[in-house]
């Protein structure tokens, strides 16, 4: 089977243009990533901030070009520096940002926020396109009559909802979600993550998903891959990576990382309980 993406040897370099007392300079921000994601799978990038995870999430959904390498969508090439993108493409993969409250048009209702995609990139009909959008609406746990509300109406966890159902308006294939649930509370991320992986089983949906969170990755991934000053230094499966990492920043990243042992938890409730 084709996998829905594949990233071949992938490089992203930014010029920054030099003044009158600083040379010009080339930044390499993606050296060389490649990896592949089968339909209904979630790739995880992690690594901390700056390793260029953003920037492979902005190449991948089609916002910046790429450099050198090579990126296929279900078998075709995508290369927007030498090419436009159709409407058909620009279907095929969406993105849920990080920020809820930056990420929504605070003077649009919902409704024209979730409908805006259709009436951009098909000839769907106005009455077709609210039905849609109500149907998607109540997908993502939310109701009919949050449909003509606005976003400062809603709570962060919401708000993000109403994002996960404007990405899945035009049925994409990928969706790349880029720290999706770092800013919400950490009760609201259970309930938003069990959300994305009850969408992934319904629409067979795959996911690109970015984070820093090892909690996180470790919940959603089926691969993960680590990268490092723009580099893929390890990537495989989940249990691979977490249970027997081979790198030696995969190591420490995950030394770094707390971890809530619940039997010490426990153990150490019922001292307590003896001791008093």
């Amino acid at each position: 089977m084709t996998p829905v993406l594949e990233a071949r040897n992938l490089k992203r370099d930014y010029h920054i243009p030099g003044g009158l007392f600083k040379p010009a300079k080339t930044v390499h921000a993606v050296k060389g990533v490649s990896f592949n994601v089968e339909e209904g799978k979630t790739l995880a990038i992690v690594g901390e901030s700056g390793c260029g995870k953003s920037t492979v999430a902005r190449m991948v959904t089609m916002i910046d070009p790429i450099t050198e390498g090579e990126m296929l969508i279900d078998g075709r090439k995508v290369d927007i520096a030498s090419e436009p993108l159709t409407s058909e493409m620009r279907s095929k993969v969406q993105i849920v940002f990080q920020n809820p409250y930056g990420s929504l048009n605070p003077r649009k209702k919902i409704g024209d926020i979730l409908t805006e995609p259709l009436v951009i990139n098909t000839k769907i009909p106005a009455g077709e396109r609210r039905d849609r959008a109500m149907a998607i609406l109540k997908k993502v746990g939310l109701e009919e009559k949050h449909y003509g509300r606005y976003p400062h109406m809603f709570s962060g966890g919401q708000r993000q909802r109403v994002a996960i159902a404007r990405a899945l308006m035009l049925n994409p294939r990928l969706l790349v979600l880029d720290e999706p649930v770092s800013a919400l509370d950490l009760s609201v991320q259970a309930q938003v993550l069990n959300l994305l992986a009850d969408l992934q089983d319904e629409f067979h949906l795959t996911y690109v998903f970015i984070s820093h969170d090892l909690s996180v990755v470790r919940h959603i991934a089926d691969d993960v891959m680590v990268m490092y000053f723009g580099e893929a230094v390890e990537y495989g499966s989940r249990d691979q990576v977490f249970e027997d990492p081979q790198h030696a920043y995969t190591k420490t990243l995950f030394a770094a990382t707390p971890r809530v042992d619940v039997d010490a938890i426990r153990a150490r409730i019922e001292r307590r309980k003896r001791a008093a």
